[in-house]
């Protein structure tokens, strides 16, 4: 089945005892037993629900894994995989990662005694130095949030699997559209379904998926145990979102090749990070191991006055925190989504104050760029 028919019929289809084309809403909480421990599947929403359970099977589909895994925003998903984990255990994480996920593990999780190292997973040299005898996973995003590194997920399977460590990676920038870490190795991969997956500014999720039985029971255990699960609407809101992903990715990343081109040529413009772009020191890796470079953009814009001036002056590009909508969005992650990681730290890996982020939406691409181009002058 190919990726655009995947999108439609993967999972569940439809309501075999109606007829309906689309999965029903089970706005339900508890379900009828024939007797004591006797049930149709389902016992408890909060152990499992239909339409939950059809965009589960959905994502697992799309990810081409084991079992999927539907929670109430994408930092919940990260909580339960990291749950995995237990006190004196060491993770490893790419460098420049989300700031939720920067903030969990270093003000939540290490309260836990579930320790992190943050590296340059790009640099696989570099990650072997920073190993521990209680290393027990390599937690990598990619692209990364906001400079859009590429890791190279291939290579990193391997090097996990030589030093026994659990591969999880943030597929959220890619979307399994264009790109299946499971299938380049990986064993765990995590979205914030809230970004591309939902693609509409409408539904707050996350999701993951597992490749093997093992981390499907024990990530269950850990999602029933703690129950931040989706509720049926949110997920029939990410199944319906779903449907027209590829869509909207190729729409999207239409768009950002012709405005990273754009930006790179203008004079106000320091720096402009995008994959898509020959430029881009990991242009090749990211065409490689993936179908498509995506709608994320980065670009410096020299000093936090100028970027504050571009983003009073845009008119289709909406100051919002989030990501991969039809709408387009803008931010300085600097004061929004990496407000939480410490100045020096984002000094130390290049957020400077004057770097603006930009998710590029549906939107005609000459407004687009027209937009930009009036706030630049």
């Amino acid at each position: 089945m190919r990726r655009k028919t995947k999108l439609i019929h993967g999972g569940i289809l439809g309501d075999e005892h109606t007829g309906a084309v689309s999965v029903p809403i089970y706005q339900v909480s508890t379900y009828k037993q024939e007797k004591i421990g006797v049930h149709k599947g389902y016992e408890y929403s909060r152990t499992g629900n239909p339409t939950r359970f059809a965009l589960e099977e959905l994502i697992k589909d799309l990810e081409e894994g084991v079992r999927g895994f539907a929670f109430g925003s994408g930092m919940a998903a990260i909580h339960a995989v990291f749950s995995l984990f237990s006190h004196g255990d060491h993770v490893l994480l790419t460098d420049d990662v989300y700031g939720g996920t920067y903030r969990i593990t270093s003000k939540v999780l290490n309260r836990a005694g579930i320790e992190s190292t943050f590296v340059d997973t790009t640099n696989l040299e570099a990650v072997e130095k920073e190993i521990r005898p209680e290393t027990k996973a390599l937690f990598v995003e990619t692209p990364t949030n906001p400079l859009l590194k590429v890791t190279d997920l291939k290579a990193a399977s391997e090097f996990a699997k030589r030093h026994g460590l659990l591969l999880i990676v943030d597929n959220t920038f890619s979307t399994p559209y264009w790109q299946t870490p499971l299938t380049l190795g990986a064993d765990i991969v995590v979205h914030s379904a809230t970004k591309y997956i939902g693609g509409h500014s409408d539904v707050v999720a996350g999701l993951a998926v597992v490749n093997s039985e093992k981390l499907a029971d024990e990530l269950h255990f850990i999602q029933n145990a703690t129950g931040a699960i989706l509720g049926p609407q949110d997920s029939w809101l990410l199944i319906r979102g779903i449907k027209t992903l590829g869509l909207r990715m190729e729409a999207v990343e239409k768009n950002a090749r012709a405005i990273s081109a754009f930006l790179t040529d203008h004079p106000a413009v320091k720096k402009v990070y995008y994959p898509g772009l020959p430029s881009h020191p990991q242009h090749e890796l990211a065409a490689r191991q993936a179908g498509g470079f995506g709608g994320m953009i980065s670009f410096d814009a020299g000093s936090a006055a100028k970027a504050e001036e571009v983003l009073s002056k845009v008119n289709y590009f909406s100051l919002a925190e989030s990501l991969g909508a039809v709408e387009s969005l803008i931010s300085v992650p600097a004061r929004m989504t990496h407000a939480s990681i410490p100045a020096e730290r984002r000094a130390e890996l290049g957020i400077t104050d004057g770097l603006i982020r930009i998710s590029v939406g549906i939107e005609d691409q000459e407004d687009l760029i027209e937009d930009l181009k009036s706030a630049l002058e």
